[in-house]
């Protein structure tokens, strides 16, 4: 039973040393524990504290691709390290690496395939009411999407199977976290969620320079993952609620037709009359977008055949 910790990073040489030295070298069950860092194009010493901390595997990116790129890099050599379990947690100091053992312990008994650590965001004393509400609305959000109660849904203190590793496919550039919770839904991953404690860190986050951009770049995400893998029931839903706006308008249009006094309501035929216009190009675009998800689909499955073989080949 092999474990790898992984930690993606970008300018963390303050912390990268800390977070390395709480990391636990022995857990009941587990025989071999490495550790891989992803410098995705750090420009200050983490690459150099890294070497210093004697881990065991360490990617370099020549420039910052984001922290997605970064994790899906993590996840193609936990691949081809043979890794059973993949824990991913930051380089930041946030979140407790000794709380590693707690988390995989799920994973171990094999009652889940991913486990998400509960930071309780909504409570958290050093993050600001704003972000507070949003982090607990982003997660409901999520929730509803996914079909899996995730208190925290951005947390980045994760574990996960080797049967996750197989069939996680990371798409979008922004964040790994929203995207692997509404894969894991409909490829049929078993998800629990366990309470950690997280650590005030005085640095601002990298994945955004506000919270409003950082709200923006989150919805386009959920958007985008939808549209991947719940095409049909999004530009159909988005097709209907269209159409009944444009239904309004032309009602209208209608009453005053049939009462006598039409020409002076064209202009509610015309705006109702593009609004179902629009309804119905989104109805022809669920259909034709479900058609090309089949097709992703065939891939992604041959993609996890394919890291199987590879894997048995091994």
């Amino acid at each position: 039973m092999k474990l790898v910790v992984q930690i993606p990073c970008y300018n963390e040489a303050a912390t990268l040393a800390d977070v390395i030295k709480d990391i636990p070298r022995k857990i009941v069950g587990v025989d071999c524990i490495e550790i891989l860092v992803i410098d995705d194009g750090s420009r200050d010493e983490s690459y150099n504290i890294a070497k210093e901390c004697q881990v065991d595997h360490i990617i370099r990116h020549p420039v910052n691709n984001g922290l997605a790129d970064a994790f899906r890099s993590g996840l193609d050599r936990c691949r081809e390290l043979d890794a059973d379990i993949v824990v991913n947690i930051d380089a930041d100091n946030q979140y407790d690496a000794k709380e590693i053992p707690m988390l995989v312990q799920p994973i171990l008994e094999q009652h889940c395939d991913v486990v998400v650590g509960n930071r309780d965001p909504s409570n958290l004393a050093h993050f600001s009411f704003a972000k507070r509400v949003m982090q607990k609305l982003g997660s409901k959000v999520v929730s509803i999407l996914s079909k899996i109660d995730i208190p925290d849904a951005t947390s980045g203190f994760r574990a996960y199977s080797k049967d996750a590793l197989f069939k996680l496919t990371i798409e979008t550039d922004f964040s790994h976290s929203l995207e692997t919770l509404v894969q894991a839904r409909w490829k049929g991953l078993r998800v629990v969620s366990l309470p950690i404690r997280a650590r005030h860190t005085e640095r601002a986050s990298r994945l955004a320079s506000s919270n409003r951009e950082f709200v923006f770049k989150s919805i386009a995400t959920l958007v985008r993952v939808v549209t991947f893998y719940r095409p049909l029931s999004f530009y159909w839903s988005l097709g209907a609620f269209m159409g009944l706006l444009g239904t309004a308008p032309m009602m209208r249009f209608l009453w005053f037709f049939f009462n006598g006094d039409g020409r002076g309501h064209i202009q509610s035929l015309v705006i109702g009359g593009t609004f179902v216009i629009i309804g119905t190009s989104c109805l022809l675009f669920g259909v034709l977008a479900n058609q090309i998800n089949s097709n992703r689909r065939l891939l992604e499955e041959t993609n996890e055949r394919l890291r199987r073989m590879d894997y048995q080949n091994r």
